[in-house]
């Protein structure tokens, strides 16, 4: 495992020096859908990550955002998000990360978030600690919602789906002393991890932007869980995540708007 953290730190080191040296608003920009983007950035941190995965460990499976999934003969499985936060990337707006976690008979072992803005490297162990540059993290401990402050993000359907974090948001704001919507998920629970956040929510995300992220907050003493209250999965389809002195406090606001609409 020692070896397998260093390359991922390196990895991830690597493909955020590309990030920063292309970081600008002339970067072109492709859309995958009305507000779904991806730039030539993105493609070019993937390659470069999948290029260096498939040279050390050929035999490793890979799912990847802007690829398709590649199966391996071994237990291991790398999970990779080359750009989290397209478009404040492709708009100048200095918040984004690339995010990798190193997945092992179905249970993520190793995972990184690393900003290249400020030169935050996340990493989290299973069973051995999550950390920011090299200094052990650990959740917040607020315990009133009414203090806490929450991170969450709409999901690239908002205009066309009525499942989309708006009555969430609506009934939050006025129970949380602030809730900031920052468009990187993996960096998001980074920060709760860190104790920069208190809690965390989300719906129709991917195992590319929680996989790695979530291991960091549950290794930093925190608490994860479907919209329900129930066992989270990568392919749940909402997730939330708190320090878990509020978790149940957040868990309450979304149950009761479920509810108000049966």
């Amino acid at each position: 495992m020692k070896e397998l953290s260093g390359f991922t730190r390196y990895l991830a080191r690597k493909a955020g020096k590309l990030l920063a040296e292309k970081f600008s608003r002339h970067n072109p920009v492709y859309y995958k859908g009305a507000i779904d983007l991806v730039t030539e950035a993105d493609r070019m941190s993937e390659e470069l990550i999948l290029s260096e995965i498939g040279r050390r460990y050929p035999d490793h499976g890979v799912l990847s955002e802007e690829s398709k999934e590649r199966d391996g003969r071994s237990a291991m499985r790398w999970i990779v998000d080359p750009l989290d936060g397209t478009t404040n990337y492709a708009h100048g707006f200095p918040f984004f990360c690339v995010s990798i976690a190193l997945e092992k008979d179905g249970d993520i072992v190793l995972g990184v978030v690393y900003d290249p803005i400020r030169d935050d490297l996340f990493e989290a162990s299973l069973a051995g600690g999550s950390y920011l540059n090299g200094t052990k993290l650990c959740v917040s401990s607020v315990d009133d919602l009414s203090r806490g402050l929450l991170a969450t993000g709409f999901p690239y359907d908002v205009r066309e789906s009525r499942d989309n974090n708006l009555d969430f948001f609506a009934a939050m704001i006025m129970k949380a002393q602030a809730i900031r919507r920052p468009g990187a998920a993996a960096l998001d629970l980074a920060y709760l991890a860190a104790g920069r956040l208190d809690g965390f929510w989300e719906l129709k995300l991917k195992p590319w932007d929680t996989a790695a992220g979530c291991l960091l907050v549950t290794e930093a003493g925190g608490v994860l869980s479907d919209l329900k209250g129930e066992k989270w999965s990568m392919f749940s389809p909402g997730l939330v995540a708190g320090n878990g002195r509020i978790h149940q406090q957040m868990l309450e606001v979304i149950i009761k708007v479920e509810n108000s609409y049966r």
